[in-house]
Parts: C-alpha cells; sequence; structure tokens
C-alpha cells in the first residue's frame, strides 16, 4: 500500500515552481489620515504624500498611495500621467474637468481620474483625500 500512496502523492504534487512560497504580511499605517503631513508639493498649498508603493516588488505594474490636501488659495491644476482613484475624506474640495463637469466633493465621494485628465482642484477652506494611483512611488 505503501507504493501506492507514494504513486498518488507524486501524481497529485505541484511542480516547483508553482508550489507555494511563504506568506506575505501586510503592511499597516496607524492613523495615518491624522498622523501623516504630506510634504508641500505646488503653489504654496498644495500638498501629497506616497505612504505606500508596490514599485519595489512589482516594478512593471506598480500601485502607490497616499494622502493629498489642499488648503484654500491657488487652484491646482494637474493633468494625471496615470490612472487614479481618490476619495475624499475631510474638507471639501471643488474640482473640474475639461469637459466642464463640475463636482463639490465631500468625504466619501470617490472619483476616477483615467490617464490624460485634466483636472482642477480648488477649497473654500481644505480638502483631504486618500489616492491610490498605477504609478511608481513619488511619481505625481
Amino acid at each position: 500500500m505503501g507504493g501506492l500512496l507514494s504513486k498518488v502523492k507524486s501524481k497529485t504534487a505541484l511542480p516547483k515552481s508553482e508550489k507555494m512560497s511563504s506568506p506575505i504580511g501586510m503592511t499597516y499605517f496607524a492613523k495615518a489620515q491624522t498622523e501623516f503631513k504630506p510634504p508641500l508639493i505646488a503653489n504654496e498649498n498644495a500638498y501629497l504624500g506616497d505612504i505606500a508603493s508596490s514599485d519595489k516588488i512589482d516594478p512593471e505594474k506598480p500601485i502607490s498611495a497616499g494622502f493629498y490636501r489642499l488648503e484654500k488659495g491657488t487652484p491646482l491644476v494637474y493633468t494625471y500621467t496615470y490612472h487614479e482613484m481618490k476619495i475624499i475624506v475631510g474638507g471639501s474640495f471643488d474640482i473640474e474637468d475639461e469637459t466642464g463637469k463640475k463636482v463639490h466633493a465631500v468625504p466619501g465621494d470617490v472619483f476616477y481620474f483615467p490617464k490624460g485628465a485634466k483636472i482642477t482642484f480648488t477649497t473654500e477652506d481644505f480638502g483631504l483625500a486618500f489616492y491610490t494611483g498605477q504609478r511608481k512611488e513619488g511619481a505625481a
């Protein structure tokens, strides 16, 4: 019977290339929404910073995520060179695209900005958003 069991195991065993690798753990950023302070990136009032990116482990198809904050002042006009999703988590934004579509965005609102979209962001006070973009870290 031992011989039969050995034959069954060898037929059902995965090839070495398909065997499961060791588990990959998640990364956790405690209180990131309130404690992470993105750096100034444009004008006197636009802040953006990545908190995580997959570009080191998947350089062919990276995604990066972080926070974008805009304070009252100069509008930010940005042309996306990558696809991005954004959820408003604090304050509010007025967001307009080149087609004339304009939205007053508040916490809970979600946006998809396709590659090539030219978007204008303004705010009466401040706005805070969490984003995930299909790009390398720091390439915004």
